[in-house]
């Protein structure tokens, strides 16, 4: 092995024997990873939005639980989706990353043409699910893929694609709600504008993780726009969020409960903007990667502080 081909292996964010070396076959391994399904924390952060809104709708407990079930497929299928999708469109810029080098399309494992056809068939199990939905459920879902298609291409053209990434990101928190009761109102939407800035703290971790060779390549990110001034920006996008996320309580007639497990929260966000140490890629992976923390906490709030 030659020292090139240490170093992408170390910064590789593809696991290494993990349960898609162990357990599938060599031919589908490509497409497990091309779909993330080894790094499921993204699956988490997109469903989070999800479940929280669903919680919202007060329905009795079996309805609840079927559409946790639906929409934690769907998470699983559409943030497939999204990473095959980016998968093709940056395999170029994947190439010249150490962390992204050995990913399925830019290392041979899988050829563009195949990824795409991966790529419709989970649109097409997605859009099976999305037909379970709400007649306004359905009409949000199909919205979506606007944000979905136009998201990967943000890096070329903005310093903030984090903010489009939460725009995609959590637009489950519309979806959700309208599932549950076919309609939006005031606490949905707040719960939505609060992920977008949940977002644009968590991914700004995670870009931290690629600016160097960001930088070599011309791609943008809000970790180089902002560079040393992150961490003040951290508290500002999770104040906002935690903001937000009690006006949605507020507005959904929450308990004192939901505030005590927002609190919480807010105190895990304030740890990862505190303690980040933004030179550091496995340490803002790991700071990423507890975020789902938070989305179980806000869960927890929203089902037990329920009015």
């Amino acid at each position: 092995m030659t020292t090139l081909d240490r170093t992408k292996d170390a910064a590789s964010d593809i696991p290494k024997d993990g349960w898609v070396d162990r357990f599938l076959p060599q031919a589908l391994r490509g497409y497990a990873r091309l779909a993330r399904l080894d790094r499921p924390i993204g699956t988490w952060l997109l469903l989070f939005p999800c479940w929280w809104s669903i919680a919202l709708g007060g329905l009795p407990l079996a309805d609840t639980a079927w559409l946790f079930a639906l929409f934690g497929l769907g998470a699983v299928m559409m943030r497939g989706a999204g990473c095959t999708y980016n998968d093709i469109v940056d395999r170029d810029f994947d190439a010249a990353v150490a962390r992204t080098a050995d990913r399925p399309i830019p290392s041979g494992q899988v050829s563009a043409k195949r990824a795409a056809l991966f790529l419709l068939l989970q649109l097409l199990a997605s859009f099976v699910i999305l037909l379970q939905l709400s007649a306004t459920a359905i009409w949000l879902g199909v919205a979506s893929l606007v944000l979905v298609f136009t998201y990967p291409l943000m890096k070329r053209v903005t310093w903030w694609p984090q903010f489009f990434l939460g725009l995609a990101f959590n637009w489950g928190a519309l979806m959700g709600y309208a599932a549950a009761v076919d309609g939006l109102d005031a606490a949905p939407v707040l719960l939505y504008i609060g992920g977008i800035f949940w977002t644009l703290g968590y991914d700004t971790i995670y870009a931290h993780q690629d600016k160097e060779d960001d930088a070599l390549i011309g791609v943008k990110s809000s970790a180089l726009r902002l560079g040393n001034a992150t961490r003040g920006a951290l508290y500002f996008f999770y104040a906002a969020a935690t903001a937000l996320f009690a006006a949605a309580g507020f507005a959904a007639e929450l308990g004192t409960v939901y505030y005590a497990f927002l609190a919480a929260g807010f105190a895990q966000l304030l740890w990862q903007a505190k303690t980040g140490r933004f030179d550091d890629a496995a340490d803002c992976l790991a700071k990423f990667k507890s975020n789902r923390l938070f989305g179980w906490l806000l869960l927890a709030g929203i089902v037990l502080g329920g009015p």
